[in-house]
């Protein structure tokens, strides 16, 4: 497995729709792997294909595990078959969206078919912080990022503080 690089806003992938995907194979169960080491070294609870620069339809998500016992789901081409009609919100970050938290309202609750690591189809209901996450990363499929939830205002801010502290850090 290999971790890969995690990109930031304002990169212009991230605007990016995915592009649905025929099968699962074993190159793609590789980039589920990779994703998925990727996301626990981040450390994060959820990552989208397009965020290591892979404008693929696929996630990798995990809000059950433990550091002892982690519990990963795998999505290819999730879509979103039922919402709830109630919303909780959550104050969500992003892995690129680096150290920027912001409060966003979504359905409690959402049935999304995808397929698993191993292709099948399978439907299953999120509840709560899981339903929050998958949602979250649907998005970034669809190329919309959780500050684009926000006024303009707060998102420029926000792009310019993450774009200006990637740019401190990148080493020639």
């Amino acid at each position: 497995m290999a971790k890969l690089d995690i990109i930031s806003v304002p990169d212009p992938l991230l605007k990016t729709n995915s592009t649905e995907l025929g099968q699962v194979d074993n190159d793609l169960r590789r980039l589920m792997d990779d994703m998925l080491e990727t996301m626990y070294d981040a450390p994060g609870i959820g990552l989208a294909a397009i965020q290591v620069g892979v404008p693929k339809r696929l996630l990798v998500m995990d809000t059950e595990g433990t550091e002892e016992e982690k519990k990963p789901l795998f999505l290819v081409n999730p879509e979103v078959i039922w919402e709830s009609p109630e919303f909780n919100i959550y104050n969500e970050g992003c892995l690129s969206v680096p150290e920027h938290y912001a409060e966003v309202e979504r359905p409690d609750s959402v049935k999304v078919r995808y397929l698993d690591y191993d292709g099948k189809q399978q439907e299953t209901m999120f509840d709560g912080l899981a339903a929050t996450c998958v949602q979250h990363e649907i998005d970034h499929l669809n190329g919309v990022v959780f500050i684009d939830y926000l006024s303009r205002l707060k998102r420029n801010m926000i792009i310019k503080k993450v774009a200006k502290a990637t740019k401190s850090t990148t080493v020639l």
